[in-house]
């Protein structure tokens, strides 16, 4: 079958990489792309959210089935689009999206449904001054999240009162994130240590993943500036069997319950952010995709067909699966551009990936142009490796690193570095 997949990241490589593996796939076409996923499939220059385009794609390519790779354009109703068209799509309905388009609808799911999660108010721009007195009774640090999406940077862990006024008003006012900050959400701080779970599922039942650790502050020993993710490992030497067993039964099939009982229409990934916090998982959030760059160690420990297992949730046939893992444990690290989370250039040429032989590179922030390969994004580039153990995985992904080059490249050497 021919299969259009949505998206342009790390994320979308490794998506990519896996469902071309399987014998189930004929022709693989990524829309827009990056100058990996074009080594094994064929790039269109859309994007994630011109349905009208992809729409144009899909006759002209007779594409089969969509699967969708970042959250903007589920939350923007690609499901209900093409589904209307017959087109199968792996990936929530728009309504179900909501579970990461809002973090006020998502606090309110896990509240209705028994999930264990931070304590919460949410506020909309006509209670400002609501907001501001909640402030009064609270212990700091507290965090203020933006309710939409916020590209991943809309949430503030603010230390005083005096931090957490400014982030209410400049959320509030429109001035930090735009339309996202309309409703806010102020939360409890965890602290803890942080695991991602993913499912898939079919709306009924489902089948786990993999689980994940990612680190998303750009300097080493977790400090400075959140970014998008600076690099992953799986499996987490803690999240055992017993620890497994018990995440499913408080978290996830409460989760699916409410997935059933407000009828929301779910065939795709479901990622589950937990805090551990003296050993209880509480959920921080929900997203309505993989990962990045988690997906860049899950899915190559997939062991199974994962385009089966797709078109399975897509017939509602997933009962009953069953999910082969490597035991291995898988590290990445993330090559990302000189500045970055903040201003970085792009069209830096990039050298040394043909000599990468033990790792697999999953492009990220990339582009081709004139037979070169050029930055074209904050994460540039993604190296995964397997070991026996963290520091060996790790090791390996470091190694591999050093035979690029990009001018300003930078990377944390620190990776899993709580886990040892």
């Amino acid at each position: 079958m021919n299969i259009l997949l949505l998206g342009s990241g790390g994320r979308e490589h490794a998506l990519a990489w896996k469902v071309a593996q399987s014998p189930l796939c004929d022709q693989l076409y990524i829309a827009p792309g990056n100058a990996g996923t074009s080594q094994i499939g064929k790039n269109l220059a859309i994007g994630v959210s011109d349905f009208e385009a992809q729409d144009r794609a899909v006759e002209e390519h007779n594409i089969q089935m969509i699967i969708v790779g970042p959250e903007q354009p589920l939350v923007d109703g690609v499901y209900d689009y093409f589904s209307a068209k017959g087109i199968p799509v792996f990936g929530p309905s728009k309504a179900a999206a909501e579970l990461e388009g809002s973090k006020d609808y998502s606090k309110k799911f896990m509240q209705k449904y028994g999930i264990p999660t931070a304590a919460y108010a949410s506020f909309d721009q006509s209670e400002l001054n609501q907001a501001l007195e909640y402030l009064e009774g609270q212990s700091y640090p507290l965090v203020v999240k933006a309710s939409g999406l916020a590209a991943g940077k809309g949430v503030l862990i603010c230390e005083t009162k005096e931090e957490a006024i400014l982030a209410v008003q400049g959320m509030l006012s429109g001035s930090s994130f735009g339309e996202a900050g309309n409703t806010i959400v102020i939360e409890e701080f965890l602290k803890g240590i942080e695991i991602s779970i993913f499912v898939l599922t079919d709306g009924k039942d489902y089948v786990l993943l993999p689980s994940a650790k990612d680190y998303k502050r750009i300097g080493e020993g977790d400090t400075g500036l959140n970014t998008g993710g600076m690099g992953a490992i799986s499996p987490v030497p803690f999240a055992d069997e017993s620890f497994i067993k018990e995440v499913e039964e408080l978290i996830v099939k409460p989760t699916m319950k409410g997935i059933r009982e407000e009828q929301l229409d779910y065939k795709g990934f479901i990622f589950i952010g937990l805090m551990i916090v003296d050993g209880k998982a509480y959920v921080l959030e929900y997203n309505v995709r993989m990962g990045d760059p988690e997906t860049e160690v899950v899915i190559p420990r997939l062991q199974s067909d994962l385009l089966d297992l797709i078109l399975k949730a897509q017939k509602g046939e997933l009962a009953g699966s069953n999910v082969e893992v490597d035991a291995r444990t898988c590290a990445t690290v993330m090559l990302v551009s000189g500045g970055y989370p903040e201003a970085y250039q792009k069209g830096k040429q990039m050298r040394g990936m043909d000599e990468v032989k033990d790792s697999i590179l999953f492009y990220a922030g990339t582009k081709e142009e004139n037979g070169h390969v050029l930055t074209n994004g904050g994460r540039v580039i993604a190296i995964t490796s397997f070991g026996d153990n963290i520091k060996e995985a790790v090791a390996q992904s470091l190694a591999e690193g050093e035979k690029i080059s990009f001018e300003g490249k930078y990377n944390r050497n620190d990776i899993g570095f709580d886990l040892v």
